[in-house]
């Protein structure tokens, strides 16, 4: 098997048709009715991934994500029938991955699968002797061995694609970067309907590197973000 996933959707209509694609793509797939059953199986199936319908009897996908990334670090895709930005928004401020729209194909979803893992492959420590093991700006340290971040000497927890955003920016400070750069070398695919993603990566970035008064992320109003040092 490629990868162990765990689904909770309450509709069996479309946990059938994710199984079934997801034979074919030699993928195991663990499912769940509903978010309390999702959050019992996590312990005892030990899944790489997990997909979250939003609207599930009980405790909804916003709950379960929220209480599920309270305990694992583990990489969250949304299912919402909605087509309404508030929802995709609070799922990925709640610190999900991605999301799709319902319907949705199953060869897109494996994709999208697929994409999380590249790039959390590419946040692996570096094997390249010449990339530096951490960045220095003022009260900000970026440890990248460590996937660690330091303001102003306290230790600042970040998501995974919360630092990996940070470390691309950080790497060249002053160079403009648009919204589909980013998505393409941080995220590890470019989807127009996904440039709500970098923005709240980087809201959630800000806030948590206010204390840092020398090091910030720019707005380039027209393009997109850029990585200043200030003196």
């Amino acid at each position: 098997m490629m990868w162990k996933v765990l689904i909770a959707d309450d509709d069996p209509n479309v946990r059938e048709i994710v199984r079934l694609y997801f034979e074919q793509q030699q993928i195991e797939l663990i499912e769940a009715a509903d978010g309390e059953s999702a959050l019992a199986l996590m312990e005892e199936s030990l899944p790489d991934i997990v997909i979250l319908d939003v609207m599930m009897p009980g405790l909804d996908g916003f709950e379960t994500c929220r209480e599920m990334l309270k305990r694992y670090e583990i990489p969250v895709i949304m299912l919402t029938a909605k087509n309404e930005e508030i929802d995709r928004v609070l799922g990925l401020e709640l610190g999900a991955d991605d999301y799709m729209i319902k319907p949705f194909s199953p060869r897109e979803l494996v994709a999208r699968i697929k994409a999380i893992f590249r790039r959390m492959q590419k946040g692996q420590p570096p094997a390249e002797t010449d990339v530096p093991s951490q960045y220095e700006f003022g009260g900000l340290t970026i440890h990248t061995a460590r996937r660690e971040v330091i303001v102003d000497g306290e230790k600042v927890e970040l998501r995974p694609k919360e630092f990996e955003l940070l470390a691309f920016l950080a790497k060249s400070p002053g160079s403009v970067f648009t919204r589909e750069q980013l998505l393409k070398h941080v995220w590890g695919y470019t989807f127009a309907g996904e440039m709500r993603t970098v923005d709240v990566h980087i809201k959630k970035l800000r806030e948590k590197l206010s204390p840092c008064s020398h090091a910030c992320i720019h707005t380039v109003w027209g393009v997109g973000y850029k990585f200043e040092v200030e003196a």
